[in-house]
């Protein structure tokens, strides 16, 4: 088998990684799903279900460098297969909680680094293993895949707790992690030199180079202001889309008169929507400045977000739906497209990594103060104006990363 072959191995990858996202997807969507019914059946405040949410993102951000370690020591199968088997038993152990302690450890933290070895880094360490031609094809097909799953995910989960309760939602998940181990034992591949091929589309007849260590490779990214500034505008996204929208969207939309099922089925329409954008993007990414893509992105999502407050209506919730959900992930291929241009596509599995911690400390503290803000003003429009004002400045910071010379001749 060689890279000459009609058929690429490496489209066996993309499709075993697709549903280990998807579940991955669900998982983290959960809480957002789940908030109202765990108030009604736990009796907490919105603050204190938001704050577990927080912790499970910031774990599950804050896994990515590990995970991107983790791979690259034991394998990327490995670690998927332990990711599935930790995510199915934190379903299991949050299907049986009683305290808050218990909800923040199983739910939240548990949850979060489980399911973090796998989302935050596996799509891109795939598509830059694998691939060096429709590279950014694929990564915005991971994203898609994440979108897939909250399209799928969420009003499943919400169905599922209205009619079964949340907690046997919780065991379904379970089951579902459990059943993905087979496929990734079969057909995952750690890269293409295991079975004799190189990325699709790389050219040279060299092995394909290792990666830095990551003490040398973080050690140059800490002193470069591209890597702060891509750090800050991926925080800036995950505090108005994971944080702020995944987390309270479903609330925000019943305190202004929507049922909860009709406010799952919007962000259902609004993960069919970041389907479609997300793969564009990947498309987009391949052919234009990602700064400019950035710049776009966040600037649509910053006027979606000072026009939510404003919404009362089923138009007005399907409108911000459409525009909201065709940028939600369509971030994440420009952005690993820069992290690549900047740093070498070999070392994108850890800057990445820590890029998206950014990202996830972002979305924690938006999922908090956000729950605080609720109980504190009896709604949530003083957070939606000042995310949306925060995405704004985030396109206008991603014009200012340089893009490496490397672009202009090789990736390292």
């Amino acid at each position: 088998m060689n890279s000459r072959t009609s058929f690429f191995y490496g489209w066996v990858i993309v499709a075993v990684t697709i549903p280990v996202l998807m579940i991955t997807a669900g998982i983290r969507s959960a809480p957002g799903a789940w908030i109202v019914p765990m108030k009604d059946d736990l009796g907490w405040s919105i603050a204190s279900l938001s704050f577990a949410a927080a912790m499970g993102l910031i774990v599950y951000g804050f896994s990515g460098p590990l995970s991107g370690n983790l791979m690259r020591r034991f394998g990327v199968r490995n670690v998927v297969i332990i990711s599935m088997l930790l995510s199915g038993l934190s379903m299991l152990l949050s299907s049986m909680v009683k305290t808050q302690w218990q909800l923040t450890l199983f739910f939240g933290l548990f949850s979060g680094m489980a399911t973090g070895l796998v989302a935050s880094v596996l799509g891109a360490t795939v598509a830059t293993r694998w691939f060096v031609k429709h590279r950014g094809l694929v990564v915005g097909m991971m994203g898609a895949a994440v979108s897939a799953g909250q399209l799928v995910f969420f009003p499943l989960l919400t169905a599922w707790a209205v009619s079964m309760g949340w907690r046997t939602a919780a065991l379904i998940l379970a089951g579902l992690c459990v059943a993905l181990v087979l496929p990734v034992l079969l057909f995952m591949r750690d890269d293409p030199e295991q079975i004799g091929l190189k990325p699709l589309g790389e050219l040279e007849s060299t092995t394909p180079a290792k990666a830095q260590a990551d003490e040398a490779i973080m050690r140059r990214a800490l002193k470069s202001p591209d890597f702060w500034l891509l750090a800050l505008t991926f925080y800036i996204c995950g505090a108005t889309s994971n944080g702020l929208v995944g987390q309270h969207f479903i609330p925000h939309a019943v305190d202004h008169g929507f049922s909860a099922q009709t406010a799952a089925n919007t962000l259902a329409l609004m993960g069919a929507f970041n389907f479609i954008g997300t793969i564009a993007s990947g498309w987009l990414t391949d052919r234009f400045d990602p700064r400019r893509l950035l710049l776009a992105y966040y600037g649509f999502r910053g006027l979606s977000l000072l026009f939510l407050p404003f919404i009362h209506d089923n138009l007005g919730i399907v409108a911000f739906a459409v525009l909201f959900g065709l940028d939600y992930i369509a971030t994440v291929p420009p952005t690993i497209a820069l992290a690549a241009d900047t740093f070498g596509r070999k070392n994108v599995g850890v800057v990445y990594g820590w890029v998206f911690a950014a990202h996830q400390v972002g979305a924690a503290l938006s999922a908090w103060v956000a729950g605080l803000a609720r109980d504190s003003f009896g709604d949530y429009a003083l957070a939606f104006y000042f995310a949306g004002a925060m995405a704004i400045l985030g396109g206008l910071m991603a014009l200012i990363i340089r893009r490496s010379s490397q672009v202009k001749t090789k990736l390292a």
